[in-house]
């Protein structure tokens, strides 16, 4: 067996999700941890958000220095850690559950809208993340807009740009992560941060 599924195993068997390994040539070993999400069923409101203390990271760290040193793998230095805020979706469930919020994408190849200001060679994006009109695809949707600045008055005339969106298959994705927006005024819903 792998060590990443020996790491795997023993990371959901303590009853957490393992979002992310690496191990670099240096000798460091970084396992991302969180605790299991499901989506709500129909007409079940949304689940109580639990988040990653010190303890659940050293309970991981405690178990997989045992289990690497009996696995004889060799490693530096090993890290265990929760997602942060610019948490890396990896799996389709991760995009049900940040559905509604901002994130970087970027895809393995550029693509470009036909008809729209998307460039043909951009790869990169910055918008909400919402399920495609068809029920499969994810779409990122966004404004070029630029933001207001701080005590800037908005005319309620100004008519804004019109939204832009672009169509992907997870395939299509290289890296995707939640954007890392600072809100200093407290905790809003999903997306009420407008589109970026």
């Amino acid at each position: 067996m792998a060590w990443q599924d020996t790491v795997e195993q023993t990371v959901t068997g303590l009853g957490y999700d393992l979002v992310d390994l690496e191990r670099s040539a240096s000798g460091l070993l970084r396992v991302t941890i969180d605790w299991p999400w499901q989506a709500p069923q129909d007409g079940q409101e949304l689940p109580v958000e639990r988040f990653v203390t010190v303890e659940d990271c050293e309970k991981i760290t405690r178990q997989l220095q045992y289990l690497l040193e009996v696995e004889g793998l060799e490693y530096r230095r090993l890290e265990v850690g929760s997602p942060g805020i610019d948490r890396p979706l990896k799996r389709e469930i991760d995009y049900v559950r940040f559905a509604g919020h901002v994130v970087d994408i970027t895809l393995k190849a550029p693509i470009g809208a036909t008809g729209t200001d998307v460039s043909a060679n951009r790869k990169k994006f910055r918008g909400t993340l919402e399920r495609a009109a068809d029920g499969v695809q994810w779409q990122v949707v966004w404004s070029d807009a630029p933001e207001p600045k701080p005590g800037q008055r908005v005319s309620k005339k100004r008519v804004p740009p019109p939204l832009q969106a672009l169509t992907f298959a997870l395939d299509d994705v290289q890296q995707a992560r939640l954007a890392p927006i600072v809100n200093f005024k407290g905790r809003q819903a999903p997306g009420a941060a407008g589109p970026h």
